[in-house]
């Protein structure tokens, strides 16, 4: 469990870590380029979150077909699914490239910044075919329990935009100075690297079969339904987190977007051991060990849990320390106080819900799972969210409203874990 979850963590760091070296990089250049840079990432990473159901619908389909002992149907599932990135992602092109001058303006209003993000998103948007091939390889790769190479396709290719985006942005090691765009560059190539490595890869496993299959693909695409519902259920209760946090003032809302931060640092954690369940459990209901996949799903909950706890545990001890690493601004860290201990107070009950998450897709009930995070959002997190608004209830009523969420998914996970019904 911890191999296959130390894999899926590395694939998951990854991205964000060159995110962070791409805004040091850039951010020499100037403040407009710096926020031009922020507008066009938070554009592409809104896409490519949207369509994780590549990665982790797959691994699902995958993950069960390899338990049956039928690697090849396993491979299949990769190959379908490559077939959905393709055809999406140009669709996502022609679309992006069109509208990009639109999109960027709509969320600026400076005029200049506005027109480098549509420069910068129009050069990178056509790398999204290859970020999602390397998602579907991802998939499928991890369905038949391959956690080795989809990591040096990941790394390898990160790796290569990391050098060239300090070279293409600032004009390094003999090659030119493209500035804004040559961070564009640089991650056009490095995404486009990985998602070549992952396409050759599926070429040669497939051994030749690459025909579209309508019925699997209409299969997952059914299942990609329900995962982007509830992607995009996340995506709109955190915006209106923020947006709600920037009305009570510029201290709340920079200790909410700190603390969030350091929320998706660990949720990356815990979806890394998610994965690991996905695998596990889904292999072995292919296998029809029902025993085993009960088994796979208790001990992942109790490691998931485990580190979460060990985790908040270092939280809360150095409270009056790991803040100041961000800021040392005295209304900040006031202020961080408070959404602090309701994100202690939060892990260990994600720790259990990441890890049940998990299991239900290891298992395909994707259709649940949409169903309970639609009603945690709509029933509990964005409710409390806007009466906190409405009653000037501050951070303490948007993270109360992120720990109703938290509840109710673990309410609804634990009942369908104990159903049995997961396993049929």
């Amino acid at each position: 469990m911890l191999r296959l979850a130390g894999s899926a963590l590395v694939v998951l760091i990854a991205p964000p870590l060159y995110l962070m070296l791409d805004l040091a990089v850039v951010g020499r250049l100037g403040a407009t380029e710096l926020a031009a840079l922020t507008v066009a990432t938070l554009v592409l990473s809104v896409i490519s979150t949207q369509l994780t159901f590549l990665s982790y619908g797959t691994t699902a389909r995958s993950a069960r077909a390899f338990g049956a002992g039928d690697r090849r149907r396993a491979v299949d599932e990769g190959v379908q699914a490559s077939w959905i990135a393709v055809g999406v992602g140009a669709a996502i092109v022609v679309v992006a490239w069109l509208l990009a001058p639109a999109v960027t303006g709509a969320l600026v209003p400076d005029h200049q910044v506005a027109a480098e993000a549509a420069s910068w998103l129009r050069i990178a948007v056509f790398g999204v075919p290859l970020i999602l091939l390397a998602m579907a390889g991802n998939g499928w790769m991890r369905g038949v329990q391959d956690t080795r190479r989809p990591v040096y396709f990941v790394v390898a290719g990160l790796a290569v935009a990391a050098v060239l985006c300090v070279g293409l942005v600032h004009g390094v090691g003999g090659l030119p100075r493209l500035g804004l765009q040559g961070s564009a560059w640089a991650n056009l190539v490095g995404q486009s690297l990985t998602g070549i490595a992952f396409a050759v890869r599926l070429i040669g496993e497939s051994r030749g079969r690459l025909r579209p299959d309508w019925p699997v693909i209409r299969a997952q695409l059914t299942m990609a339904r329900d995962l982007v519902l509830r992607s995009l259920s996340f995506q709109v209760c955190f915006i209106s987190a923020a947006a709600v946090a920037a009305r009570f003032g510029v201290a709340q809302v920079a200790a909410h977007q700190v603390v969030l931060q350091l929320w998706e640092f660990s949720s990356l954690l815990l979806d890394s051991l998610a994965i690991a369940a996905q695998q596990l459990v889904g292999a072995a209901l292919g296998a029809g060990a029902f025993r085993v996949a009960r088994r796979a799903a208790t001990r992942a909950t109790a490691v998931s849990v485990g580190i979460s706890v060990l985790l908040a545990a270092v939280l809360a001890a150095g409270v009056a320390v790991i803040p100041r690493i961000f800021t040392d601004d005295a209304a900040i860290l006031d202020a961080m106080r408070t959404p602090w201990w309701f994100f202690v107070a939060m892990l260990p009950i994600a720790g259990a819900v990441f890890a049940l998450d998990g299991v239900l897709l290891g298992s395909g009930d994707a259709a649940f799972l949409r169903t309970a995070t639609l009603a945690g959002a709509l029933g509990a997190f964005l409710p409390l969210i806007w009466l906190s608004w409405a009653f000037d209830w501050g951070l303490a009523g948007i993270w109360s409203g992120l720990l109703a969420f938290m509840c109710t998914r673990l309410a609804a996970v634990v009942w369908r874990v104990r159903s049995g019904a997961w396993v049929k």
